[in-house]
């Protein structure tokens, strides 16, 4: 499917009719009025035809404007039309026409290169679709570049003296400070310095980033965004210097993918404000974090960290509604290491209630409920009622504590049975009508129908795409295919699906998953009941989370049981 999508862009890129974009820039009234203008555009449209061999062309013109940047009428709406794919090249009298700034020309460029446009510079001979002019460009990027590069150094070096001289070179003022612009000094913020005082002493006599974290949430301190604390944000001021009143500058290289500085490299500015912890308060909390560091890096040496963690991104806490955090649990004398979910909420602050629970609970439920259905599937023809069906679905003693499921939910899953025939397929895979409908909510019912609607349309649009002898455009495709894609999503959110996957054309992971389904189910076929463990000591981890993966979109915990289950087709059985 990929080969055959890149066949048609390339046959899409060489069929396309040449159609030449002419741009025209003078500086002052005097070449204006020298006829410079009409001059270039006489030779352009000439170069047009007898080089480039096209009169499709279309002349955009600037006159009286500097080229010190690209901040020009005509030349914005050139641009925006290439943008949107009007013109196959662009045409210029000499290469400073575009900017006499390097790096403006060499980001044009780029985005030239991007969008498959041709660019040719009449005097200087340069044309991108030669390989002399595309190394002529080249040296000239290579030369935009170190104007970069140099004017980067400069901007270091400058922001490096100033550091220097104790002043601040900007950012975000730290939690607990003021800072007055005018007279460019820091001043302690109490309310914040207070809060500040509370975790220095907790995390000296506690030692732990998420105790402080939850005392101060408990406490119900908020950090000055109005977030719960982290271990994160406690980290961030347990560590800086600069409570300690120093200022600390150049530790870090680049702003993106950071890497630390040499020590030697840093700069250092003692006394450079008022201190919220003495210097020996900061030295003692470093002290701390280096030793909880070292302690964590040695437990992690000695036990390499390979558990997968089959439910994570799946389960959620029914209480208040967020993902529930894995953590490695303890090991069975048999080798086999239980994951742990717990609410990040109960970790934070003990705001919820909500236990943890190990994916033995989980699993044991979840894997025997779809076998539950994949068996009242199979035996479908001897079940008559939505009430039928339930005692089939909460067959088992892992379902003993569940009364009923919710009605809609039940009666979705009926009328899903209803329309498909009883073969040995996967329930969410088949296709035969049968039996009389059960109610079901009138919202729920519609947006199921809507959703397969949908579904259906994204399919015959894919298909007029890929196979059509008149195949629609890869820009009209990839509009239409988004406005399909955000209604699914829509549709999706309001059946109670978390994932967001309305894209069904099917890439190496999701070809992954859906062979998954094939050696799941031999585990599963003519089983009355599955143990979990067993189950996990004979399918691999990684092929076990990729059926979850695709077969689940949430299941959701309350007090160390399954409350609900939500599937990838949007059927909700809430228990």
């Amino acid at each position: 499917m990929a080969r055959k999508n890149n066949l048609k862009i390339i046959q899409n890129a060489s069929t396309k009719q040449t159609k030449v974009a002419i741009y025209l820039r003078v500086s002052t009234s005097y070449q204006v009025d020298k006829d410079s203008l009409p001059m270039q555009r006489k030779d352009l449209i000439a170069y047009c035809n007898l080089i480039l061999g096209t009169d499709n062309y279309e002349v955009f013109e600037d006159a009286g404007y500097s080229g010190k940047n690209t901040d020009r009428p005509a030349f914005q709406e050139m641009m925006k039309r290439i943008r949107n794919g009007e013109f196959t090249h662009v045409l210029v009298w000499k290469i400073d026409r575009i900017s006499r700034n390097l790096i403006d020309f060499a980001e044009m460029y780029e985005e030239l290169q991007s969008l498959r446009v041709t660019f040719v510079s009449k005097n200087e001979q340069f044309d991108t679709s030669t390989a002399i002019g595309e190394a002529m460009l080249k040296i000239i990027l290579v030369f935009a570049e170190l104007e970069r590069n140099m004017t980067s150094e400069r901007v270091t070096a400058t922001m490096i003296s100033r550091a220097n001289n104790g002043l601040w070179n900007g950012g975000r003022i730290p939690f607990g400070y003021d800072y007055d612009p005018d007279s460019m000094t820091f001043s302690i913020r109490e309310d914040e310095a207070s809060i500040c005082r509370m975790l220095k002493d907790d995390y000296i006599q506690n030692r732990s980033l998420t105790g402080t974290a939850r005392m101060l949430n408990t406490s119900g301190h908020l950090t000055r965004a109005g977030a719960e604390w982290t271990p994160t944000t406690v980290w961030i001021i347990a560590s800086s210097p600069f409570y300690a009143g120093i200022y600390r500058y150049n530790r870090y290289k680049g702003t993106e993918n950071r890497t630390i500085n040499p020590e030697d490299e840093w700069v250092m500015i003692p006394n450079h404000h008022p201190a919220i912890f003495t210097l020996e308060e900061h030295e003692k909390m470093l002290f701390i974090l280096e030793e909880n560091s070292r302690q964590k890096n040695s437990v992690g040496k000695q036990c390499k960290r390979t558990n997968i963690h089959i439910f994570s991104g799946i389960v959620f806490c029914g209480k208040c509604g967020n993902k529930l955090t894995a953590t490695p649990g303890r090991k069975h004398a048999d080798g086999y290491r239980t994951s742990v979910y717990s609410c990040p909420m109960k970790r934070k602050s003990s705001e919820c209630d909500n236990p943890a629970v190990n994916d033995l609970i989980i699993g044991e439920f979840v894997i025997n409920y779809i076998l539950n259905m994949l068996n009242a599937k199979k035996t479908f023809s001897k079940i008559y009622t939505p009430e039928e069906l339930e005692r089939h679905l909460l067959h088992g003693s892992t379902f003993s504590d569940i009364s009923h499921i919710e009605q809609d939910g039940l009666n979705d899953f009926f009328n899903l049975l209803s329309r498909y025939g009883s073969d040995n397929s996967f329930v969410f895979s088949i296709k035969k009508p049968r039996k009389k409908r059960a109610a079901v909510n009138p919202e729920l019912s519609a947006l199921r129908k809507e959703k397969e609607k949908q579904e259906r349309a994204m399919q015959r649009l894919q298909d007029l795409y890929l196979y059509s002898d008149n195949a629609i455009s890869e820009k009209d495709f990839i509009l239409r295919k988004a406005d399909i894609s955000k209604r699914l999503d829509d549709i999706n959110a309001q059946l109670g699906m978390i994932t967001r996957n309305s894209d069904s054309i099917l890439s190496d992971e999701d070809f992954i998953k859906q062979a998954s389904h094939l050696l799941i189910q031999k585990e599963l076929q003519n089983k009355e009941y599955i143990y979990f463990k067993n189950l996990a000591a004979n399918v691999s981890p990684e092929i076990l989370k990729a059926y979850m993966d695709t077969i689940l979109d949430s299941v959701y915990m309350v007090d160390g049981q399954v409350s609900s289950i939500v599937f990838k087709n949007g059927l909700t059985h809430k228990l």
